[in-house]
C-alpha cells in the first residue's frame, strides 16, 4: 500500500465535545483540512465507523494540484455510549485519478486496493470540567482580597508603596504558614450525569414496554365483549321470534274446544234452512 499523497491537518484525531448528559454539543463542527502538494490530481474519500452520529461534508471530492480543502464534519444531536467512544474513528481514502478517466465513481470500483491510501485518525471527546464547591469558594475568597487592595490603594497611596515593598515578604510567610498549618483535603469524588441518564432511560424503556403490554390486553378485553355482546343480540333475537311465531297461533287444546260450538252453530243453521222452507 502506498503512503498518504495528501497532507492532512490535524493529523492523528479529531476532538468533539460532549455534555454532561452525554449528548454531542449542539452546534458544534470540527474541520479537517486536506492538502495536495503534488503535481498529480488526487481522489479523496472520507469514511468513518459511525455513520449515523456524523455529518461529513464533502465526504468526497477531487484535489488539483498544489490545492485543499476543508471538510467540516459536525456530530449529529445523539447520545455517546461511554463504551464505544474508542470505536469511533475517520479514515481518508485517496487516490491518484488515472488520465482520461472522467467518471470519479466508476473510477472508485475499478480501482485495485493495492492503489488506495488509507490515513487513520481516532475521535477524542472532552467533557465540560466540573469545579468543585472548594474551588469555587476559594476563587471567591481571593477575589474578595484583590478587591479589598484594589480599593485601599485607591485611597491611600502610601499604602500602595507600603504594600509593594512589604508585599513579598507577607507572601512568603503565608506560604510556609500554609505549608505547614493546611492539610490537603482528598477530592471529593463527584457523580456524572451519565449513569443517572442512563438509569431514566431504562425506566422509560421498562414503562413503555408495560403499556404495550397493557394496551394488548385491553384490546383482547375489547374483542371478547363485543363478540359477547354479538352473541347475546342474536339470542334475543331468536327467542323473540319464538314467542311471536307462539302468540299468533292457535294450540291444539283450543282448537279441540272450539269444534263443539262449530257444530252447534252449522246445526242450528241447517235447522233455520230447513224450517224457513216449510214456512214458504
Amino acid at each position: 500500500m502506498p503512503n498518504q499523497v495528501l497532507t492532512i491537518e490535524p493529523q492523528n484525531e479529531l476532538k468533539f465535545k460532549v455534555t454532561f448528559s452525554g449528548l454531542f454539543e449542539s452546534g458544534y463542527t470540527t474541520y479537517m483540512r486536506l492538502t495536495n502538494p503534488s503535481n498529480d490530481t488526487v481522489l479523496f474519500k472520507i469514511k468513518t465507523t459511525a455513520p449515523k452520529k456524523y455529518c461529513v461534508r464533502p465526504n468526497s471530492g477531487i484535489l488539483d494540484p498544489n490545492s485543499k480543502v476543508e471538510i467540516a464534519i459536525t456530530p449529529q444531536p445523539v447520545y455517546v455510549d461511554p463504551n464505544e467512544k474508542h470505536k469511533h474513528k475517520f479514515m481518508v481514502q485517496s487516490v491518484i485519478a488515472p488520465e482520461g478517466k472522467t467518471n470519479i465513481d466508476q473510477v472508485w470500483k475499478e480501482i485495485s486496493p493495492d492503489q488506495l491510501m488509507d490515513y487513520k485518525l481516532k475521535c477524542v471527546f472532552e467533557s465540560p470540567q466540573v469545579v468543585s464547591p472548594q474551588d469555587a469558594g476559594d476563587n471567591a475568597g481571593q477575589n474578595e482580597v484583590t478587591k479589598k487592595r484594589v480599593a485601599v490603594t485607591s485611597e491611600d497611596p502610601k499604602a500602595s508603596t507600603k504594600d509593594a515593598i512589604e508585599g513579598p515578604i507577607h507572601t512568603e510567610k503565608r506560604k510556609e504558614i500554609s505549608a505547614v498549618d493546611v492539610i490537603p483535603t482528598p477530592p471529593k469524588m463527584t457523580t456524572t450525569k451519565t449513569e443517572n441518564f442512563e438509569g431514566d432511560l431504562q425506566k422509560v424503556a421498562n414503562e413503555v414496554q408495560l403499556l404495550r403490554e397493557e394496551e394488548s390486553k385491553l384490546r383482547h378485553e375489547n374483542l371478547r365483549l363485543k363478540e359477547d355482546l354479538l352473541r347475546l343480540h342474536q339470542t334475543v333475537g331468536a327467542e323473540g321470534r319464538v314467542t311471536r311465531r307462539h302468540s299468533f297461533s292457535p294450540t291444539k287444546t283450543d282448537q279441540a274446544s272450539l269444534l263443539p260450538w262449530l257444530a252447534v252453530a252449522v246445526g242450528m243453521a241447517i235447522f233455520g234452512i230447513i224450517i224457513g222452507k216449510f214456512i214458504m
